[in-house]
């Protein structure tokens, strides 16, 4: 396994440029829930308030008890009680018990409209994560850079929640840093200079240390994706079969513990300099804390302060320390979390190639001359090889039309091409004599069913694995029952204990698991929930036997009367019953025409055919 590069390093630029990601961040918080969101503002700026009074309160109740000391109350309590001269005491007192109560109080409710604002934004988040990833093409899930970009923004749809409260408790803090250095500004000014000398360096080694480690996690996302991916082939239902047949537990578990084994290195690595600087630095911030707090004892014993402004001006001087390395620290951290949003942000700023352009037309209801590809040809991204090229035949209006060939041949390229999930790099596709680029692309698609071999095994209910066919119809059982009969699953739903209610697949507690066939006629069944007028099957019958496939073949030749179809198989004793065969080769048409047709000319097609009969003698 290669070993990453060396971390890119942030320039300070760089970091306070991330900052700018906080100002969509705020606003999609406002947006979330405004009247949580000013909650959360009123409580803190309310807290805010709170420990600058409540040490003053302090100095006061000292000042209060050295003056009772020089009074001589009676010893007794009840006595010192009935002469008043505690009352101003007492009063001081109850004032601190309920600023204690008060802050307390208000920090819980805080708390708590935070963690239901986080858990909202978290939601909203997630539900654009998923909207944004449906408008993507299929070049962009296929491209393994947009992969990583993929994955460190999932990560991000829950790994901000801490910034939120972060942020509204680095404003309330400055709040409260304001109150004491004009406390601290009226009885010795110079005390702030030595504060911020005493401080700032240690922000500067924060910043500079959180930039690093956003650097090794940005840099390590491949290997992240690479120990995912390892973790859940070593321990998932689907490779539990081939892993213990083959013995793979030991290749992958070594594999993890390598590449695993590597990043803790290299985060064990940062985080000891991270600590030893960190602690250097923060030596400087006690030293000044001292440096102040002698000052302050010297004055009050020259008696320029009272033992009560002694214990204002030190708390004040320790409180504002801490909190002035917290904003410092805070800053230094929402910088970072900042560099992490532009993850989010990033991808969010994706936009897709294949869309719906200005004065989109529907789609022809019914279709009349059907599909034409002219001189088509593309390849992947990254890819010096055609996958089409030159590619250039007529799919006829209601005509079934079979795509044979050996493998990397360009059918399953073609029909997604045809299903516009891709768009040709050269030549054009034309319906019914206009580009396929001028039809609006969410029409096109309703007007398109599509089975692929990898069709995706939902963890849903039978009445939902197929309605997802034809999503607006969900919650049309009769339509839902009907598209089972369609494509032969209704017998395989009849089998199940809770029939169309029952989950199916092994992913949950109360889920039913289906063998290869079963689950290929439950999505050849979502195919025929869409009344589409142009059907395509690619390769879907690839876990049926051979009796099977030919029933299916026969009941899609049946219901495809009158539609525009598709199909490709292997299986060329199933293809012969299409109207019309395409031979495909290196991404072109070799030969077209019936199965007769072929078989008397005798070129690759009849070679096929023959060494595939051959197997059943």
């Amino acid at each position: 396994m290669p070993t990453p590069p060396p971390q890119p390093r942030l320039d300070l630029r760089q970091r306070f440029d991330a900052m700018r990601n906080l100002r969509p961040f705020l606003r999609e918080i406002w947006n979330t829930s405004r009247p949580l969101t000013l909650a959360a503002i009123g409580l803190r700026l309310l807290r805010a308030l709170l420990p600058i009074a409540t040490l003053y309160i302090g100095k006061l109740i000292i000042d209060e008890a050295v003056r009772l000391i020089g009074l001589g109350l009676p010893h007794e309590l009840a006595s010192a009680w009935r002469s008043g001269q505690l009352d101003h005491m007492v009063l001081l007192l109850a004032l601190e018990l309920a600023l204690a109560i008060g802050s307390d109080l208000l920090g819980r409710l805080a708390g708590y409209v935070d963690a239901v604002l986080s858990e909202l934004f978290t939601n909203a988040t997630s539900i654009r994560l998923m909207e944004h990833a449906a408008l993507l093409d299929l070049e962009d899930f296929e491209d393994a850079d947009l992969q990583d970009r993929l994955d460190r923004a999932r990560r991000q749809t829950v790994g901000r929640m801490n910034l939120l409260s972060q942020l509204f408790g680095q404003a309330q803090d400055a709040i409260t840093v304001l109150t004491f250095a004009a406390g601290l500004l009226t009885y010795a000014p110079w005390l702030m200079v030595l504060l911020a000398v005493a401080l700032v360096p240690a922000f500067i080694g924060e910043s500079h240390f959180n930039a690093l480690n956003y650097s090794l996690n940005f840099q390590w996302t491949p290997e992240r994706r690479q120990l995912e991916y390892l973790r859940q082939m070593g321990a998932s239902v689907e490779t539990a079969k081939e892993v213990k047949i083959f013995n793979l537990n030991r290749f992958f578990i070594e594999r993890f513990r390598t590449l695993s084994t590597k990043f803790f290195e290299a985060n064990r690595a940062l985080a000891g300099k991270r600590a030893l600087w960190g602690t250097l630095l923060a030596t400087l911030g006690t030293l000044g804390y001292y440096v102040a707090y002698g000052y302050i004892a010297w004055r009050t014993v020259r008696g320029d302060f009272s033992i009560g402004d002694l214990t204002f001006l030190a708390g004040s001087f320790r409180r504002l320390r801490q909190l002035l390395e917290s904003l410092l620290s805070g800053f230094s951290q929402v910088a970072g979390q900042a560099l992490y949003l532009d993850d989010l942000y990033s991808f969010f700023r994706i936009e897709p190639e294949i869309a719906s352009k200005p004065g989109a037309i529907a789609v022809p209801d019914p279709i009349r001359s059907g599909f034409v590809f002219e001189d088509v040809g593309f390849r992947y991204e990254g890819s010096e090889r055609w996958a089409l090229r030159g590619l250039s035949f007529e799919l006829h209006a209601g005509e079934v039309l079979a795509l044979v060939g050996e493998n990397g041949a360009g059918k399953t390229t073609l029909v997604k091409l045809l299903a516009r999930l891709y768009d040709p790099d050269e030549g054009r596709i034309l319906l019914d004599g206009r580009d396929l680029r001028d039809y609006d692309l969410d029409d096109l698609r309703a007007n398109t069913g599509v089975i692929f071999q990898d069709f995706v095994r939902y963890h849903l209910t039978a009445a939902e694995n197929i309605g997802v066919g034809q999503i607006d119809a969900m919650g049309d059982r009769e339509r839902i029952e009907r598209a089972a009969r369609k494509g032969l699953a209704d017998e395989v739903v009849a089998a199940l204990p809770n029939g169309f209610d029952q989950i199916i697949g092994r992913r949950f507690k109360q889920g039913v698991d289906l063998s290869g066939g079963q689950w290929q006629k439950i999505a050849i069944a979502r195919a025929y929930m869409r009344d589409a007028q142009v059907m395509i099957l690619d390769e879907p019958t690839a876990a049926l036997d051979a009796r099977a496939e030919f029933e299916v073949f026969e009941r899609f030749k049946e219901l495809s009367a009158g539609k525009t179809a598709v199909l490709i198989s292997h299986r060329f004793s199933s293809v012969r019953m299409a109207d019309r065969i395409l031979v495909l080769a290196d991404g072109r048409v070799e030969a077209s025409g019936t199965h007769e047709q072929l078989m008397a000319q005798g070129g690759r097609y009849a070679e096929l055919f023959e060494l595939q009969a051959a197997g059943y003698r």
